[in-house]
């Protein structure tokens, strides 16, 4: 036999060696995997709701270890615990994810890239099934959320969607050498609103790194002008400066609000939403307390109302409301081709969030009153002004529609007593629904409507209604809607000044999504925030912070 023959066989004999040498090492994984899930139980998850499916994944696999190799962290454990660590960008806590049992098991815990090193069998496979755990853990508030909004937002009306997702299908693409990042990209909801939200939350994480403010509540009780001195201006200006709205510069006096700081201030205001009025307000003071750990919080809070939303296809045309922003948009492949200021509902009367079709348009409508609206102001109104519902140009009707004279209406209603008539608003430039409203039939009777009080527009804090959506420019809107040539300019002003009303079928049903959303971003990852006119937030983002109940068993 010669020297080739024997140096081949020798290494042959020496791949084999080596390959029943890790064969050998991994299936003394495999056997305490398969004991631990099995016959003794595992302590550390014991009580993970996902037991069921970690024990089946692993079974199918006869299990077979997915985050180590060869006895140390595999690729894919690297990039589970990665992830772990910038769940934060989704507005989500690492800790949710055992990332405080997991670094207990490494050695080296002080830097950004923990390290696994001499762990006995029995801790891999705590860390192996604390891996899977988290997964499973985080595509679950990844698709669906962390809280149930049913539990806490009762003016959430959209549907908890239902999980098209197979999180097992996900870890065995893993398993099967698919990157972490990809399959978690995959649970993502199917805006683009999310991935420019996490975009814009690691900037904010960036900035909040350089961060040496001191972010005290600087309080405006009154409105500070131009040319004023007050004890707030020196932190609002560096406030200013820390946003890059204002370059640092030397303005002597301190404690004057200059014009170099008017106009920074008119900038910051218009990029957030405000008036550009270059005035400190209650709002723009506000605003200005805001320090950069604090935005992240109104972030997380949104980031997770995103993942309550149902499936949405952001393709189609559409009419997105944000409620929070006081704006509608008309949106085409997602360009937004129209826009326009809206008015909301008030803190006592606020306006759902929820979807429904529109499916027609109301040109010179009636107003048929709310039963508590008639109830609460109406009736008082008519029995303190008997000529009041002929100065408003209102009529009282039956169930059936049929006018009935105000003066033979028994008016003194008891407290527990329906009144049996309806009043409704005729058609004309002062009727509360303008000259035309946009119907989207839905169970909590909100709509888009125009208004007679025009000037409203012009505030900065809109929640002013009743629940329904007022449009500032109802008759661009409804040409947009029409798109039928035939349907002029004339003709649209003609049918909003009639005397009775018509009703105009849209050929298309198209989707109205009313939001409420204190914060979203831009492409480029700029962040915009919107006061919580009707303090929601608190209350989520409490809940969000609140560590979730352990369902595994601390080592």
């Amino acid at each position: 036999m010669n020297k080739k023959v024997l140096i081949s066989i020798a290494t042959g004999i020496m791949v084999i060696g080596v390959i029943l040498f890790f064969l050998l090492r991994r299936s003394d994984l495999r056997s305490e995997l398969q004991q631990s899930l099995n016959e003794q139980g595992n302590a550390v998850i014991n009580q993970s709701q996902f037991l069921d499916e970690i024990k089946s994944f692993y079974a199918d696999r006869d299990y077979l270890e997915v985050w180590f190799f060869n006895g140390s962290l595999s690729k894919a454990g690297d990039e589970l615990i990665d992830k772990i660590n910038e769940v934060k960008y989704d507005g989500l806590i690492p800790a949710d994810y055992h990332l405080k049992q997991l670094t207990s098991y490494a050695s080296k815990k002080d830097s950004d890239k923990v390290e696994f090193k001499s762990l006995s069998t029995e801790e891999k496979v705590n860390v192996e099934l604390l891996l899977t755990d988290a997964f499973f853990q985080l595509a679950s508030d990844l698709d669906k959320g962390k809280i149930d909004p049913v539990q806490l937002d009762s003016s959430w009306k959209f549907e908890r969607p239902e999980s098209v997702l197979n999180y097992t299908e996900l870890l065995n693409a893993i398993a099967s050498g698919s990157a972490v990042e990809n399959e978690i990209e995959k649970i993502f909801p199917n805006s683009a609103l999310y991935i420019k939200g996490r975009k814009a939350i690691k900037k904010l994480y960036e900035i909040k790194a350089k961060d040496t403010l001191t972010w005290e509540l600087e309080e405006v009780s009154e409105a500070i002008e131009v040319g004023d001195k007050h004890p707030a201006i020196p932190s609002l200006r560096q406030r200013l400066i820390f946003w890059e709205f204002l370059s640092p510069y030397d303005g002597g006096d301190e404690l004057l609000f200059d014009s170099t700081m008017w106009e920074g201030l008119k900038q910051y205001q218009e990029a957030n939403g405000m008036k550009p009025d270059g005035v400190i307000g209650s709002l723009a003071a506000e605003s200005l307390n805001h320090s950069p750990a604090q935005l992240i919080e109104v972030a997380a809070v949104n980031m997770e109302r995103l993942r309550w939303l149902p499936e949405i296809d952001w393709q189609k045309e559409m009419i997105l409301v944000n409620v929070a922003n006081y704006q509608l948009d008309y949106l085409t492949n997602m360009d937004t081709t129209f826009s326009a200021k809206v008015i909301v509902g008030k803190e006592y009367n606020e306006s759902p969030t929820f979807s429904a079709p529109m499916s027609y348009i109301v040109f010179s409508p009636y107003w048929n009153i709310p039963p508590s609206i008639t109830k609460e102001e109406i009736i008082p109104a008519v029995q303190n002004n008997k000529n009041y519902l002929e100065e408003k140009n209102m009529e009282v009707v039956t169930a059936s529609g049929d006018p009935v004279k105000a003066s033979q209406v028994d008016w003194t209603l008891k407290d527990d007593e329906e009144f049996p008539f309806r009043v409704r608003q005729k058609p004309g430039g002062d009727n509360s629904l303008g000259r035309v409203k946009f119907m989207f039939p839905n169970k909590y009777n909100i709509y888009i409507h125009d208004t007679p009080a025009r000037s409203l527009f012009q505030k900065e804090t809109r929640a002013l209604s009743h629940g329904c959506i007022r449009i500032e420019n109802p008759d661009q809107f409804a040409k947009i809607l029409l798109k039928d040539k035939s349907w002029t300019d004339d003709k649209i002003q003609g049918a909003m000044n009639q005397e009775v009303e018509e009703i105009v079928e849209l050929d298309r049903r198209i989707p109205v999504v009313i939001l409420y959303l204190t914060f979203w971003a831009e492409d480029d990852g700029r962040a915009h925030f919107r006061p919580d006119v009707y303090n929601r937030d608190k209350a989520l983002l409490k809940a969000l912070k609140q560590p979730r109940k352990s369902t595994v068993q601390e080592t």
